[in-house]
């Protein structure tokens, strides 16, 4: 263990200033992922499931204190999604898709929360192990003029720098790259599940309403 903290704090010193700025990035990145995995992970629901439950309780039981419970029981975004358009059943259809569309804009905005960061992070890196690269061999190029083929450890002191920096670069990006593209796939599968779940809702909605089922019938708020 001692001799691998030692390799990473030599690899550090040889890579020079970038080095360090990457692990700051790196640490930065590993924070971001492992809250936005828990977010995910917490969000996370059997959809078919909920909406069946749903569904069963606004036709069958033709009750919406039953289908908000529901709501409330499950938690996440697509429950919460739900709940602000079964609370406003009664009202003008362009008032509920207004509804939703606004809590689901906020709840997008909770899944996306970060990400931006993480995103800077996956591009910026490379580019400062780039920068690294050039710095080191401009440091190299030196030693060269001004010691000639003398001195070889001073020419390639410049060039390891050089592509420890490139290596670092990479060590970061790839990884926050890939964590990014996972949580976007997954917000994407988010967001066709809520519009799967509105038109639902909606269409339900209709149901109810030709079947002559009223916001104090089915146990609304008023």
């Amino acid at each position: 263990m001692s001799k691998f903290g030692g390799t990473i704090y030599q690899l550090m010193n040889d890579g020079g200033w970038v080095m360090y700025v990457l692990a700051f990035f790196s640490i930065i990145a590993v924070t971001i992922i492992i809250e936005r995995l828990w977010v995910l992970r917490s969000a996370k629901i059997n959809v078919n499931e909920f909406l069946a439950k749903l569904r069963k309780a606004l036709i069958v039981n033709k009750s919406l204190r039953d289908a908000i419970k529901i709501c409330e029981q499950y938690k996440g975004p697509l429950a919460s999604i739900m709940k602000a358009g079964l609370l406003k059943y009664g009202q003008p259809k362009e008032d509920i898709e207004k509804t939703i569309e606004t809590a689901a804009l906020h709840e997008m905005a909770r899944l996306e929360k970060r990400l931006v960061v993480l995103a800077s992070v996956a591009n910026v890196s490379p580019l400062l192990g780039f920068f690294g690269t050039v710095s080191g061999m401009i440091k190299s190029f030196d030693a060269l003029a001004e010691q000639g083929l003398s001195n070889p450890g001073a020419v390639a002191a410049g060039i390891s720098e050089a592509l420890i920096t490139t290596a670092g670069g990479l060590f970061v990006a790839i990884p926050t790259q890939l964590f990014y593209n996972f949580f976007m796939n997954s917000i994407n599968k988010s967001v066709r599940d809520i519009e799967t779940s509105t038109n639902m809702l909606l269409e339900t909605f209709g149901e109810m309403e030709r079947a002559g089922i009223s916001a104090d019938q089915a146990g609304g708020a008023k």
